[in-house]
């Protein structure tokens, strides 16, 4: 295992409980609150500032570093947005991009150029996406390009506070806040109690334990979350999960089988792999196994490239893997062609209620 994957695995399990490591950590945690706590309050204050576009801003992100599965909440909303009438399109920072510039996806980008989220997010939604370091030069650049777009969704940007927001949605997922504790002792970017328009928690059993550990509950966070603490929009999570049933071949997507006939399959003698190149690999292998499937788990780092052909070795008949990962695969010439390797869509599940509170607050947005 590489020496940057062996790291982010010991940090990832100290974040989870206040051992050792993390308590030798707590005083860098508590220089990192203080600064970033004067970064956001000099744009609160004016100091440094922030750009509003003319069009409705809809910020989804995390403050527990890594994948708590922003993609598939960001597809759910601009599919909703479409719904109820709007035009979306979405500004991302585009990982694994090496152009500082805005750039528009298209059909011929390459997850090197653009990124593998934000073409997961073009090729499930139709939807124009812009991918750049500064949101709202990307959101300039994408309402310049496309001026019938009416309102812009920020795929993880929030605490790119350059661009001012009307709704901020922050997403969790089973591990909750962790040990509650901040960057580098916690894996908390911000505080539990920042302000939001919605909480939303991706887990297929939100306790009500979890969900008091992610709602912003304490006093000073109520005052400060003004209308949407007083209706329960924020301070009430909202469950998300994620379903896939069915699995689709990488080479040829038209040619699909059930989640249920392969757990038959594999009964038979069908060895099944699951490979998972995204924030939190156990969620995925976690919905294979709700679905009957008994796999040998491949987990890889986020945003894992593929180069480096890590299913040569393998001994499978069938490896699963997610949409984001196969984006990727799909680009390379011999994992493109394996006929080893089908894809599981998923599809984010939440109550429609959410999706109604989102539009009201965007359609009583003024425009700049």
């Amino acid at each position: 295992m590489p020496k940057t994957s062996s790291l982010e695995s010991t940090l990832t399990r100290n974040w989870l409980r206040r051992g050792p490591l993390a308590c030798a950590l707590w005083p860098l945690s508590l220089l990192f609150g203080g600064l970033s706590g004067l970064r956001a309050g000099l744009f609160r204050a004016g100091v440094l500032k922030s750009e509003r576009l003319p069009v409705p801003v809809v910020v989804v992100g995390n403050i527990f570093i890594g994948g708590t599965g922003k993609t598939p909440l960001t597809i759910w909303l601009v599919q909703a947005l479409q719904e109820a009438g709007f035009t979306p399109g979405v500004i991302s920072r585009g990982f694994g991009s090496k152009d500082s510039a805005p750039r528009l996806v298209t059909a011929a980008s390459t997850p090197q150029q653009v990124g593998d989220e934000p073409l997961l997010i073009a090729q499930r939604t139709g939807c124009p996406v812009m991918v750049g370091r500064d949101r709202a030069a990307a959101g300039r650049a994408l309402l310049a390009a496309l001026p019938a777009v009416d309102i812009l969704v920020a795929d993880d940007g929030l605490q790119h506070y350059k661009l001012q927001r009307d709704v901020e949605i922050v997403l969790f997922d089973a591990r909750g806040v962790g040990n509650g504790w901040l960057l580098p002792a916690g894996p908390l970017r911000e505080r539990p109690t920042r302000r939001r328009d919605f909480t939303v928690v991706n887990t297929p059993s939100l306790t009500a334990e979890l969900a008091r550990s992610v709602a912003p509950l304490s006093s000073m966070a109520q005052r400060e979350l003004g209308r949407a603490a007083a209706t329960g929009q924020a301070s009430v999570p909202v469950q998300m999960t994620l379903a896939g049933d069915v699995a689709e071949r990488l080479a040829d997507r038209s040619e699909r089988v059930t989640l249920a006939e392969l757990a038959a399959r594999s009964r038979g003698g069908l060895r099944i792999a699951a490979a998972a190149g995204i924030g939190n690999p156990a969620r995925f292998f976690g919905m294979l196994r709700g679905a009957g499937l008994d796999v040998a788990e491949l987990p890889l780092p986020d945003h894992h490239d593929f180069l480096d052909r890590p299913f040569d070795g393998l001994d499978a008949d069938i490896v699963l893997m997610t949409e984001k990962d196969a984006v990727k695969c799909a680009q390379i010439e011999e994992l493109r062609d394996d006929p080893r390797l089908w894809v599981v869509p998923v599809t984010a599940r939440i109550d429609a209620a959410l999706a109604e509170y989102i539009v009201e607050k965007c359609r009583g947005c003024s425009s700049a």
